[in-house]
């Protein structure tokens, strides 16, 4: 085939690999939720001790971790002060495990698809957060697409038939945290040129998670572990479970990193609507229309979300190339003027 031909097969190798990405990162993220609703339902495997369930994780992946950056040194760990460690690293660490935490705990009080329907208010957190903190310009249109996303999902809460108020503030305020910390990535490490990648950030992060879970730990759980004498640890199923939760970090950088973190939020979308059928047909989970309805409205809100994120990430890139542009033609006729002056001066001499 031509140039023509191997150009065509290019572009459809890189939208199989970014379809292939968003699969994979599809497929981890509904394992590990549904294998942790399994683990912390109490009419499933009836473990619902969602801190240690997250201590497990963590431990699982701060090893494999330290494995691979300290004695396979697979990874070159990333160059940091202990300054920029306890003002950065650490804050991000405590925002990580109360989101994890929070998070886990829902599953012991709601459905998969209404928790769903709940995560739909990520855009309005992470934008909110983002104008507190002065990362983000305020903008009438963008709050009042804010506004609709909130809407759909309190009709969506108004319809639930397992609405448990408890869990409910849990999942917000595993939202808030989980927003905050995307928030502060942002500005702590981004703005430090800081780059971590899943297993350096696991490497750097898993440690300081532990350590904040080990207080309420100590305190809500351990002393009903300790009571509990029937309490075997299951090897495969904590260990599968922990496993899937690593590589999800894993899926989740190779996701961002090979196509883009809007790819991700639309890729979400599609994971959220996936697990309501899935809680709905399977788990036998009530989703009554009214949910429906209201996620649908909250749906909409996100997708009209996303896609200006599109335009204006396009936007962005036209300005890019047009400067590119513009600063390559001056240098082209910076070039020919010199040309045009070597050449008269030349001229110059012959004539002398």
């Amino acid at each position: 085939m031509g140039k023509g031909g191997s150009l065509s097969d290019g572009v459809v190798k890189k939208i199989v690999l970014s379809y292939t990405y968003v699969a994979i990162w599809i497929f981890l993220s509904f394992t590990v939720i549904v294998y942790n609703k399994y683990i912390l339902d109490k009419k499933m495997y009836n473990w619902p001790f969602p801190i240690s369930l997250t201590m497990i994780h963590m431990s699982f992946c701060a090893t494999l971790a330290v494995l691979l950056v300290r004695v396979f040194r697979l990874v070159e760990p990333v160059s940091m002060s202990r300054d920029v460690y306890l003002s950065s690293v650490v804050p991000i660490g405590a925002l990580y495990s109360l989101s994890l935490w929070l998070s886990n705990s829902a599953y012991i009080y709601l459905s998969v698809s209404f928790i769903q329907m709940l995560k739909a208010l990520m855009p309005v957190a992470v934008y909110s957060i983002g104008v507190l903190l002065r990362k983000e310009s305020y903008k009438n249109d963008t709050m009042l697409n804010m506004l609709s996303i909130s809407l759909g999902v309190g009709v969506a809460a108004y319809g639930e038939a397992r609405f448990d108020p408890w869990g409910v503030l849990l999942q917000l305020g595993a939202v808030a945290f989980e927003a905050t910390r995307l928030v502060m990535i942002q500005i702590l490490l981004t703005s430090k040129g800081i780059s971590l990648n899943p297993i350096t950030s696991l490497y750097y992060v898993a440690p300081c998670c532990l350590v904040f879970l080990s207080v309420p730990w100590i305190f809500v759980e351990y002393p009903v572990l300790r009571e509990s004498s029937t309490f075997q640890f299951d090897f495969v199923v904590f260990g599968t479970n922990s496993f899937c939760a690593f590589a999800l970090n894993l899926a989740v950088f190779l996701l961002v990193g090979k196509t883009s973190a809007l790819t991700m939020n639309v890729a979400g979308v599609v994971k959220d609507w996936l697990l309501i059928a899935f809680s709905w047909s399977v788990i036998k989970d009530t989703v009554t229309p009214i949910n429906l309805f209201g996620y649908g409205l909250a749906f909409l809100g996100v997708a009209y979300y996303n896609h200006s994120k599109l335009q204006a990430l396009k936007a962005k890139e036209a300005q890019k190339k047009t400067a590119q542009a513009d600063e390559e033609e001056g240098r082209l006729l910076e070039e020919r003027e010199a040309d045009g002056m070597d050449s008269r001066e030349k001229k110059s001499v012959r004539g002398k």
